[in-house]
C-alpha cells in the first residue's frame, strides 16, 4: 500500500482532554443589547447557589438590541464594584464602536450598518441614517461621547480580549487550532476564523466563545458555543463551567 494511501486513511486529530478548570465560573452569551435579559442573573445565581462565583461576558454587548447603553453601564457598574468577580471581554461590536470613536468618517458607516444605529439611539444620540458628511460624522460621535462619558469609553478600550482558567480559554469568537494559545492574534480572537471549527486542538485547552450564533448551546471538539442569539431568539445562555463538564441555563426577558 502506497505512503499517500496510509495517510489519506489516518485519522483526524479527536479532543478527548477533561475539562479542567481551576475555579468553576459562570459564562454569559453575546447580550446585544437585551438588558432585560441582565435582570435575571441574580435570581439565577442565587436559586443555584452560585452567588460567590466569578462571572465572565464573552463579548458583543452592544448593538442589534434596544438598549446597548442599559447594558454597557449596568457591566461597568457590576465590574467597577466587583473587579475579581465580573469579567468583560472585548467583542468585534465594541471594537467596531471604538473604532468610530476614534474615526467616525473611516469607521461609522460599518458600524452603523451592523447594529450601530440602535446602540447610538440607545444614548439618546440621532444616528446617521444616510452618507452624512465629514462634520455629520463627527458631531454624532462627539455627543456619543458626550452621552457615554469618558469613565465608560475608557473602560471599553481596556476590555481584555481573553481570559483562562485552568485549561479553559475564553475569548469572543475563537482561537486559531494550530498555534499556541499565547501566541493568538487579536483578530482572531474578536473576529474567528475559518480554522477554529474545521480543526480540535491538539493541547486539550477548551475553547468558550461567542459570536457565531447556535442553536443550542454545546461543547465538543474543544470548543464551548455559547451564543444562542438573544436579541434575534429571545434566550441568553448562562453557561456553568466546572470539573464536572459544562451545564447550560437560558435567561429570557
Amino acid at each position: 500500500m502506497r505512503l499517500s494511501n496510509l495517510l489519506s486513511r489516518r485519522a483526524k486529530p479527536t479532543f478527548t482532554a477533561p475539562m479542567q478548570p481551576d475555579v468553576d465560573f459562570l459564562a454569559l452569551g453575546d447580550v446585544h443589547g437585551c438588558f432585560e435579559f441582565l435582570k435575571a442573573i441574580p435570581e439565577l445565581t442565587a436559586g443555584q447557589g452560585w452567588a460567590d462565583l466569578p462571572i465572565l461576558f464573552v463579548g458583543d454587548y452592544v448593538d442589534r438590541g434596544p438598549d446597548s447603553a442599559g447594558v454597557l453601564r449596568w457591566l461597568y457598574e457590576q465590574q467597577q464594584a466587583n473587579p475579581e468577580k465580573v469579567i468583560c471581554l472585548m467583542g468585534n461590536h465594541e471594537r467596531m464602536m471604538l473604532d468610530t470613536l476614534r474615526n467616525p468618517e473611516k469607521h461609522g458607516r460599518r458600524w452603523l450598518r451592523h447594529g450601530g444605529r440602535e446602540t447610538v439611539a440607545s444614548f439618546g444620540v440621532q444616528p446617521i441614517m444616510h452618507k452624512g458628511t465629514s462634520e455629520d460624522w463627527i458631531a454624532m460621535r462627539d455627543a456619543l461621547r458626550d452621552a457615554m462619558g469618558p469613565e465608560l469609553e475608557d473602560w471599553l478600550t481596556n476590555l481584555p480580549l481573553s481570559w483562562q482558567t485552568g485549561n479553559v480559554f475564553a475569548c469572543h469568537a475563537g482561537a486559531h487550532p494550530m498555534m499556541p494559545i499565547e501566541m493568538q492574534k487579536s483578530g482572531t480572537l474578536i473576529w474567528g476564523c475559518e480554522e477554529f471549527t474545521k480543526r480540535p486542538r491538539e493541547d486539550g485547552i477548551w475553547v468558550l466563545h461567542g459570536h457565531t450564533i447556535v442553536e443550542q448551546a454545546h461543547a465538543i471538539e474543544g470548543r464551548i458555543a455559547i451564543d444562542t442569539g438573544a436579541y434575534a431568539t429571545g434566550r441568553l445562555t448562562c453557561a456553568h463551567i466546572s470539573k464536572t463538564g459544562p451545564a447550560f441555563y437560558t435567561l429570557s426577558e
